[in-house]
C-alpha cells in the first residue's frame, strides 16, 4: 500500500512544524512573565498544543511509520519522549499492545481506559462500585489522570515489563534525560519561572491527549468482542472512531482523529492518513464522531453486551 511510504522531507518539516512553535511560545510564556503570570500561562496552554502534536510524532515513530529507518523512528521517539515524559520503548511496547488486543473483551487493561461490562461492575462490592465511578469521573480521567501517568507513572516501566532489562534502561535514560534539561531549563530561566510554564504545559498536553485518547474508543456504538468472536480488522473498522474534527484542529492533533483508518494500517505516518481517507471515501462515514457530539461520550462508563453499547450509569440501573 503506497500510503504506507513516509516521505523523510515531510516528515523532518511536521518535526520542525511542531517543534519550532514549542519553542517559540515558550520563551514568550518565560517574556510574558514579566507582563503578568495569567499570560504567561495562556502561552504555556498553547504551547502544551504543539506537545501533543510532538507526542503524534512519536506515536507514529513507535509503529516504524514516521521515516523508512528503524533507527530514525527510534531515536526521533526517544528523543521527543524527553519533551513528553514518555519513555519510547516502554510506550511503545504498551502501544503496540493496545493495537493488538483493542476491543477485545478478554485483553483490557494494556493501554486502555478500564472499561467494566454492566455485568462486571453490579458483581463488584460497593467500594468496588465507588472506586470504578471516581476512576471514570472527568476530573480524574482529564486532570488528576494526566499529572498521574506523565509525572509519576511513566518514571518506572510497566509492572509487566519489569522483569525486562531493555525498559528500564528506556525510562531511565528518559528520567536522566529529563533531569538534565529540566536543570538546564532552571539555571537559565530560574525554578519559578521554569515550573510555572512547565508544569501546566505537560498537564495541558496529557489531557488533551487522553480526551483524544478517550473518544477514539470510547463512543456509544464502539465495538468489543470476546477472543473467541474478536477479529483485528473489525476492531480497527468499528471499534475506533473517525474523529471528524475542523480545521485547524485535524492538523494540530496530526490526523489522530482518522482512527479507524490507523488501526487498519498503523504504518501509514499520520499525513497521508487523509490521502487513503480521500481515496476511499466509504470509510468517511463508518464510526464518524464530530466534535460536539463527542462531549457526549464523557457519561458513557460501562458496556452493556445485550445493546452492544457503552451506556451510561443511569442507563445501567435500568438493566436487570
Amino acid at each position: 500500500m503506497h500510503y504506507r511510504t513516509p516521505a523523510p522531507l515531510r516528515s523532518v518539516l511536521e518535526i520542525c512544524l511542531s517543534f519550532i512553535p514549542l519553542v517559540i511560545l515558550w520563551v514568550a510564556a518565560y517574556i510574558a512573565l514579566s507582563v503578568h503570570i495569567a499570560l504567561a500561562l495562556l502561552l504555556s496552554m498553547a504551547a502544551s498544543v504543539f506537545l501533543v502534536r510532538l507526542f503524534m510524532i512519536q506515536h507514529d515513530c513507535s509503529h516504524g511509520a514516521f521515516f523508512k529507518s528503524k533507527s530514525a523512528n527510534a531515536w526521533t521517539g526517544r528523543i521527543i519522549g524527553v519533551l513528553t515524559m514518555t519513555p519510547f520503548a516502554v510506550w511503545r511496547r504498551a502501544h503496540l499492545d493496545h493495537h493488538a488486543s483493542s476491543g477485545n473483551l478478554d485483553k483490557r487493561g494494556v493501554g486502555d481506559i478500564r472499561t467494566l461490562t454492566v455485568r462486571e461492575y453490579k458483581a463488584r462490592s460497593k467500594s468496588g462500585r465507588l472506586a470504578y465511578r471516581l476512576y471514570r469521573h472527568p476530573i480524574v480521567l482529564f486532570l488528576i489522570g494526566p499529572i498521574y501517568v506523565f509525572l509519576l507513572n511513566q518514571r518506572l516501566p510497566d509492572k509487566y515489563m519489569r522483569k525486562q532489562a531493555k525498559y528500564w534502561i528506556s525510562a531511565m535514560g528518559t528520567n536522566a534525560s529529563i533531569i538534565v534539561l529540566a536543570a538546564g531549563l532552571i539555571w537559565i530561566m530560574g525554578a519559578a519561572a521554569f515550573f510555572i510554564i512547565y508544569l501546566p504545559m505537560i498537564v495541558g498536553a496529557g489531557a488533551m491527549g487522553i480526551w483524544l485518547f478517550y473518544v477514539q474508543h470510547q463512543f456509544e456504538d464502539t465495538h468489543w468482542e470476546t477472543s473467541e468472536d474478536w477479529d483485528v480488522h473489525d476492531a480497527a473498522l468499528y471499534g475506533s472512531s473517525h474523529y471528524d474534527l475542523p480545521q485547524p484542529l485535524r492538523w494540530l492533533t496530526a490526523n489522530i482523529g482518522i482512527h479507524h483508518v490507523h488501526h487498519l494500517n498503523a504504518r501509514i505516518p499520520f499525513y497521508r492518513l487523509s490521502e487513503a481517507l480521500r481515496d476511499h471515501p466509504k470509510l468517511k462515514t463508518i464510526k464518524r464522531l464530530t466534535l460536539w457530539r463527542s462531549f457526549s461520550c464523557v457519561g458513557l462508563k460501562l458496556w452493556h453486551e445485550e445493546s452492544r453499547k457503552l451506556i451510561t450509569f443511569k442507563q445501567a440501573q435500568k438493566v436487570t
